[in-house]
C-alpha cells in the first residue's frame, strides 16, 4: 500500500480547459486567416513589440547574429547536434521499407516517404531554448523534409543569438523571428510572405499549444504540448540529495511542472524533501521551481519496487528516472512513460539539453498511447499494390465481387467482375459488354 509523504495542491494531469484561452486563440487565427501578413505584424507588435522591415533573417542578418556569439557556444551547438543527428539517423536506418509477394504476381509493399514541409516553433519566453532546435529540426532533416520553416519569438526586444544560431545550424530552410499564436497562424494558413507547411513540431506556452490544438487537421502536429513532468522511482540505495536536485531541475521549467520521487524507503523520501528545502533558497530559478514543487510536487512511499513501477505508470508521466539498484529492470517492468533514465549517471536534464534522444515528449498522461517526437513523426509509411499474375487477378476479382456485395457495394465488386471476366472469361452478368471489355 502507498503512504503520501508529501500531496500536490493542485492537480495539473489534464488540460485546463481555458475558454478564455481558447476564445482569444479562435480569434486570433481568424484574423490572420483573413487579414494575412497585416494581422501578422500587428499581432506581433501588440504582444512582442516587435516590428520589423522582415520578419524572416536573411544571409547577412544570419553570419552577423551567429557571429556575436562565444565560439565556444558554437561548438557546443554542433556537438549537442550531431548527438541528435547521430540517434535520429540510426532511426531512420531502423525503418525497413518492404514488398512481400502475397500470392503469385501479387506484390505488396510500404514506403517511408518524408512530409515535405514542416514548421519548427522554437519557444522563447523566459529562457532560449536552443535545445528545441535540434529536436525539431535536425530530426526532420534525418528524416529527409525538404523545407523546414523555423520561427522564435524575440526575447524582451532582443533576437535570441544563440537559438538563431541553434535553428541554422540545424538546417532550417526559412528563419523568421516570430512568435506566439501569429507565428503558428502563419506557418499553417500562409500569408502573402509565409508558404504553409504540412506539419508543425516544436513545445510553446499555453496559447500555441491551444492554436496547434486547433489548426490540427488543416496540418498535422507531432504532440499536444503541456507542463513538464518528472517522476523519480528511488530505491534505499538511491542518494537523496541527487533525487532532490533531479526533481528540481526539471521543476524550474514552470510554476505548473509536476515533480513526484516515488520511493521505497522512508529515509529516502524525507531526506530529498529536506534536501528540496535547503536547495530552493540559493536557487535562482527557486521562484518558479519553489512554486511547482509547492504546488505539484509529491512523495510517495510504497512497499517495495513492483509498486513502485505500477504507481508511476499511473502517472503516465513525460520522464521518469529510475534512481535504483538495477535500473534496467524498468525497462521490462514499466510500460507508460515518454523516455526513461536509468540509474545515477543519467538524469532528465541530460535528455533535454545534450544526449542525442528527442525531448519532445507526451504529457498530461499521453504517454499511456503515445510515444514522442522522433525521426518517423516526419515520414509517411505508405503503402503500395500491384497485381503482375492476370490469373491472380481474376482470383481477387472473384474474391472481391463476393465480399463487396455482402456490404452491398456493387460498384466496388463489379470493379472485381471486369477483372474476373477480362483474365479469366467469367460471365459479367451485369452487361453485355464482356466481349468489348475482353477486347
Amino acid at each position: 500500500m502507498s503512504r503520501t509523504i508529501k500531496a500536490a495542491t493542485t492537480s495539473s494531469t489534464a488540460p485546463s480547459g481555458n475558454d478564455t484561452v481558447g476564445q482569444t486563440v479562435r480569434e486570433l487565427i481568424a484574423d490572420v486567416r483573413s487579414r494575412g501578413d497585416e494581422a501578422v505584424r500587428e499581432l506581433s507588435a501588440r504582444f512582442d513589440r516587435w516590428e520589423p522591415e522582415s520578419f524572416r533573417l536573411d544571409g547577412e542578418q544570419l553570419a552577423e547574429i551567429i557571429g556575436t556569439l562565444d565560439p565556444q557556444v558554437i561548438e557546443d551547438i554542433k556537438t549537442v547536434q550531431s548527438n541528435v543527428r547521430r540517434f535520429a539517423e540510426a532511426q531512420r536506418e531502423s525503418m525497413s521499407e518492404i514488398e512481400i509477394e502475397t500470392a503469385p504476381g501479387v506484390f505488396l509493399g510500404h514506403r517511408h516517404v518524408p512530409i515535405q514541409s514542416v514548421g519548427a516553433y522554437i519557444p522563447g519566453g523566459r529562457y532560449p531554448l536552443t535545445a528545441s532546435a535540434h529536436m525539431t529540426i535536425v530530426t526532420a532533416k534525418a528524416a529527409g523534409v525538404p523545407r523546414v520553416v523555423a520561427c522564435t519569438p524575440p526575447i524582451r526586444g532582443e533576437i535570441p543569438a544563440a537559438t538563431v544560431a541553434a535553428m541554422y545550424l540545424a538546417g532550417a530552410d526559412e528563419i523568421y523571428i516570430l512568435g506566439g499564436v501569429q507565428a503558428i497562424a502563419a506557418m499553417s494558413i500562409g500569408t502573402e510572405t509565409v508558404t504553409s507547411v504540412d506539419m508543425l513540431a516544436g513545445p510553446g506556452n499555453a496559447y500555441v499549444a491551444e492554436a496547434k490544438r486547433q489548426l490540427f487537421g488543416e496540418v498535422g502536429i507531432d504532440l499536444f504540448a503541456g507542463p513538464t513532468e518528472i517522476l523519480v522511482v528511488a530505491d534505499g540505495e538511491a542518494d537523496p540529495f541527487v533525487a532532490a536536485v533531479d526533481l528540481l531541475s526539471q521543476a524550474e521549467h514552470g510554476p505548473d511542472s509536476p515533480a513526484v520521487l516515488v520511493t521505497t524507503s522512508e529515509r529516502v523520501a524525507h531526506e530529498v524533501q529536506r534536501h528540496i528545502d535547503e536547495i530552493l533558497p540559493g536557487l535562482q530559478t527557486g521562484d518558479i521551481a519553489g512554486q511547482a514543487w509547492r504546488d505539484h510536487g509529491q512523495i510517495i512511499l510504497v512497499d517495495d519496487l513492483e509498486e513502485a513501477y505500477r504507481v508511476a505508470d499511473g502517472f503516465a508521466y513525460e520522464h521518469v528516472q529510475i534512481l535504483t539498484e538495477n535500473p534496467r529492470e524498468a525497462l521490462d517492468k514499466m510500460h507508460a512513460y515518454g523516455a526513461l533514465f536509468l540509474g545515477e549517471g543519467t538524469c532528465v536534464s541530460y535528455g533535454d539539453k545534450v544526449i542525442g534522444t528527442n525531448h519532445v515528449l507526451p504529457t498530461r498522461g499521453a504517454a499511456r498511447y503515445t510515444g514522442g517526437l522522433w525521426v518517423g513523426m516526419y515520414l509517411r509509411t505508405v503503402t503500395y499494390q500491384e497485381v503482375r499474375e492476370p490469373k491472380s487477378s481474376a482470383d481477387l476479382g472473384v474474391l472481391c465481387g463476393r465480399a463487396a456485395r455482402v456490404e452491398l457495394f456493387e460498384g466496388h465488386a463489379r470493379s472485381g467482375d471486369v477483372r474476373a471476366a477480362k483474365y479469366a472469361g467469367v460471365q459479367l452478368p451485369w452487361t453485355d459488354h464482356f466481349e468489348t471489355v475482353r477486347a
